[in-house]
């Protein structure tokens, strides 16, 4: 039988985090992508515990009209910041089965612009 979309990308997404394991010292950025918004996430799994957050749903966020790949790259750049004001510089990436390119690509590039090496 045939998978939909959405086993398909837990499928995948299951995969990626057999191998893809964050630490306090490098957390794990993991992202999920709504229709509406894009939302990140710093999360250190030895602890169990998310780190920071950010997303689109933000105050400074909100009040900038742009698109969505924009948006994206706004939330990579604060979750950065908010990284780097911790005194993270590494991270591992997790895009949670989604493909790297459009939202997901412009949030890593806005990180990485942002200071985070990964």
């Amino acid at each position: 039988m045939a998978l939909n979309k959405k086993q398909r990308r837990e499928r995948i997404k299951l995969k990626i985090r057999k191998t893809v394991n964050g630490t306090s010292s490098t957390p794990r950025l993991t992202v999920f992508r709504s229709n509406t918004g894009i939302y990140a996430q710093l999360i250190d799994d030895l602890a169990g515990k998310t780190l920071h957050s950010a997303g689109t749903d933000d105050k400074t966020i909100k009040v900038v009209k742009a698109n969505k790949v924009e948006q994206a790259k706004l939330v990579g750049k604060l979750i950065a910041e908010k990284a780097t004001s911790a005194g993270i510089n590494s991270i591992v990436f997790d895009r949670s089965g989604y493909l790297y390119h459009g939202r997901i690509k412009s949030l890593a590039d806005g990180a990485r612009e942002a200071g985070l090496k990964f």
